[in-house]
């Protein structure tokens, strides 16, 4: 459902001093203006009028007026066809690559029946279909995990059968020939149990908590499978949970979310480190577990279970499949026999802060993509969608922010019951189905179809890199204060970096020259991108002649570079190169931006990074205007992933003193929701904006239009009033339920959340830290 588009800020005119409108000391010659948009530039000029001219090209940067602005995004909802599973509950459904989305076993919640079906729902088509598949066809459970492994196989691990009994059994799912295998493990096998998590790292399957026993206790434990030797690791006590998740990054296991051992949900995240521990880093011993001289532990609870065939036919209509025999080995209380995991355990709890999703209310998805954990607060019973929200934490700075609100994600009037994401970390899918009893689909025995709808979900438009571009990351401890450096690229792009802006007399084959605004203007008259947009005649239209510098304006040092590099990795530049614009026969060219955003352009175009180097080499972080720069030039040039590197960098490090400026840019790139999150954000911190730099040199337009950000009830709060809801809300507006919405928020330090750390061992110099403040 498409959302009401809001006017974006409006541009400067002319070149005019502004926030992003600096002294470009244009000359027009007679016969040559300027021009307003990259996509007439079909006329070129031939040598011989380049050779006349001793004037520099400037290169066009007006921003694209028939663009499509991302305005407005909200993840479409579709009815799934065919086989639609009915009422599955504790399934596993896991993205399996190829447009494809595979169903594993689950209950019926109508008839509590167990299945071992396999489910395939195409993802063009949204056609669900059952799957034909043989070999060793595992019995019936629930509860249990597939883990995606190499790209095509299904890694089905534990759950429990329709006695309630718990597996510790693997069985491996071809996806190409829908052929099951059950292969020989060596290793002590662990203990028998359900809805625990399981994460791949480095050909080993992590297997973290879950529940067991007769009395459903809460495992603490963490164990691996080498898949390389189908090997089990030793057990180590971690944290005790179940419906969690788990996730490995910075060689660390982080647990999150789920219910405890009181089996009160907690928003704990757990962490284990995993370097420099040989039990983790070095294969397990091989051998199988001597049973013979141990007996069960008398306080396990949990006897032991015949294994009975299932029913032959389900109430969904689904034939249940033959099955091998379950493992199910005798059980031991890792309370009495496991030891403590090797390697430094820290925990942090989210106390509270507007920005921090309380696990109490909704339904919660948790999924991680480029070291960051992700939560959908889906709607429940209890809450409707206006009150959910998508959040994400940064496991870097440990610091919550909201993505959106649940109004801009979820279409009223659905439930949903799963979530999956594809391997890159770019794509989410819900699955669920219409709560409208209109809507509501029934199966062919009249009950309700639990995943008939799926909603699928661009990470991509929230500025998630994604898994593959995502930086290295770092091996110190995090820090709130420490900012985001990606990593350089590797090989060639490594390699071309030292050739960056040298001059050609160093042997560095450079052949072209960029300028950039002088760097001696007045800082008080540019800030960020200067955007010197042409001039434009009375009927709107540019003149389509190009636009030259005049020789005695200043300009800032040279930037050298190589032509070819900027024909293969700019797509605008490529274009004047084959219609062989004079630039090229004058081998120099100025960019109306300031130097340092030119800079980082060009670099970027070297090595796909946003932070150039210093003077000498040394790697250095962008600053935020800049980056706010790059995104403007992302857009002008179209070139998708530095507008991607850009949105995920500003929107991380959204700060009081850049606000203003990302708001600016995010306009001018008709990037709407960077360009919300920034006026939300104004808006909470709106009497330390009004005092920023950034806020002083706007344009008087766009002061309006930010000024019209807030809501059209909202008021100033100030004095005694304001003292008085301090106090009935907390210091900064913070309440005890999660903080205040936009509209009832009072104060400013309302960004993260606090956070009380806790830790179990010390590492490179960590201390720990009591009533951390994680803003």
């Amino acid at each position: 459902m498409a959302q009401q588009q809001h006017q974006q800020p409006s541009t400067p005119a002319g070149t005019g001093n502004s926030i992003f409108g600096g002294p470009a000391h244009l000359q027009q010659p007679a016969g040559l203006l300027a021009q307003s948009s990259f996509s007439s530039f079909s006329t070129a000029l031939t040598p011989a009028s380049a050779a006349s001219s001793n004037n520099t090209y400037i290169m066009p940067n007006s921003p694209l007026k028939h663009r499509a602005a991302m305005d407005g995004y909200r993840p479409k909802v579709t009815r799934t066809l065919g086989q639609r599973p009915a009422c599955l509950v504790n399934a596993s459904v896991t993205y399996c690559g190829n447009n494809q989305i595979y169903a594993f076993g689950g209950f019926d919640q109508y008839t509590d029946e167990v299945y071992n079906h396999v489910l395939r729902l195409d993802l063009v088509s949204h056609q669900w279909n059952l799957v034909d598949n043989y070999g060793d066809i595992p019995g019936v459970r629930m509860g249990h995990t597939a883990t995606l492994y190499k790209g095509d196989k299904l890694l089905v691990f534990g759950g429990e059968n329709e006695h309630r009994t718990y597996l510790s059994d693997l069985i491996i799912f071809d996806l190409k020939t829908a052929h099951w295998t059950q292969p020989q493990v060596t290793g002590p096998i662990p203990k028998g149990r359900a809805r625990h998590a399981a994460v791949l790292h480095e050909d080993k399957l992590f297997i973290v908590g879950g529940i067991t026993g007769h009395d459903n206790y809460v495992l603490d434990d963490i164990c691996y499978l080498d898949l390389k030797t189908f090997t089990w690791s030793k057990s180590w006590r971690f944290v005790g949970r179940f419906d969690h998740s788990a996730y490995i990054w910075s060689d660390r296991v982080w647990v999150f979310g789920g219910l405890s051992e009181d089996m009160d949900k907690v928003s704990d995240l757990w962490w284990l480190d995993l370097k420099g521990n040989p039990a983790f880093e070095s294969p397990p011993h091989i051998g199988t577990l001597d049973r013979s001289g141990l007996s069960r532990s008398a306080a396990s609870p949990r006897p032991s279970y015949p294994s009975v065939q299932s029913t032959a036919v389900g109430s969904s209509g689904y034939a249940a499949n033959s099955r091998t025999a379950q493992v199910n080995p005798p059980s031991f209380h890792l309370k009495t026999y496991a030891p403590q995991a090797p390697g430094a355990i820290s925990a942090l709890k989210f106390v509270s802060g507007p920005n921090v999703p309380s696990q109490m209310q909704g339904i919660h998805f948790h999924v991680y993509s480029s070291g960051t954990l992700l939560d959908f607060v889906t709607p429940a019973a209890t809450i409707t969608s206006k009150e959910c929200s998508l959040s994400a934490l940064d496991l870097a700075a440990l610091r919550w922010q909201k993505l959106a609100e649940g109004r801009e994600i979820f279409k009223p009037g659905y439930r949903w019951h799963y979530c999956t994401m594809n391997e890159d970390g770019t794509k989410a899918w819900l699955l669920g189905c219409p709560t409208d009893p209109g809507a509501i689909d029934l199966g062919a025995n009249g009950l309700e179809e639990y995943l008939s709808d799926i909603m699928e979900i661009d990470l991509r438009r929230y500025g998630f890199l994604g898994n593959n571009m995502a930086p290295e990351p770092r091996t110190t401890r995090p820090s709130s204060r420490t900012r985001h450096v990606e990593t350089p690229s590797k090989g060639l792009g490594d390699d071309l970096a030292k050739l960056f802006n040298q001059p050609p007399e160093s042997g560095s084959g450079t052949d072209f020259i960029v300028t950039a605004l002088s760097r001696d203007f007045d800082e008080e008259e540019v800030m960020g991108s200067a955007l010197v947009h042409a001039q434009v005649d009375s009927v709107g239209d540019t003149d389509p002649d190009q636009t030259w510098l005049s020789p005695d304006t200043p300009t800032s040092p040279p930037i050298h570079v190589h032509r070819l590099i900027l024909q293969a990795r700019w797509p605008h530049f490529a274009r004047l190169w084959s219609s062989q614009m004079a630039e090229f026969h004058t081998k120099k060219m100025h960019i109306p931006e300031p130097y340092s955003v030119v800079k980082a352009f060009l670099y970027y175009l070297y090595t796909d990074r946003i932070d150039p180097p210093d003077q000498n080499g040394n790697e250095t972080t962008a600053d935020l205007a800049d980056v706010a720069g790059l995104l403007v030039m992302s857009n002008i040039y179209n070139i998708p992933h530095l507008r991607l590197l850009c949105v995920n960098r500003l929107s991380k490090e959204l700060d009081v003193d850049h606000a203003c400026i990302i708001w600016y840019c995010a306009g001018l790139s008709n990037e709407e929701w960077l360009r919300k999150r920034a006026a939300n954000f104004c808006m909470t911190h709106w009497g330390r904006i009004v005092r920023t730099v950034g806020f002083q040199r706007l344009p008087r337009n766009a002061l309006v239009e930010l000024s019209q950000e807030v809501d059209s009830e909202g008021r100033v709060v100030a004095g005694e009033e304001l003292d008085m809801m301090q106090v009935g809300f907390g210091v900064g507006g913070i309440d005890r339920g999660g903080g205040l919405g936009r509209k009832d928020s009072v104060g400013s330090d309302q960004e993260g959340g606090r956070g009380v750390m806790e830790s179990d061992g010390h590492e490179d110099g960590e201390e720990e830290e009591d009533g951390m403040e994680m803003s």
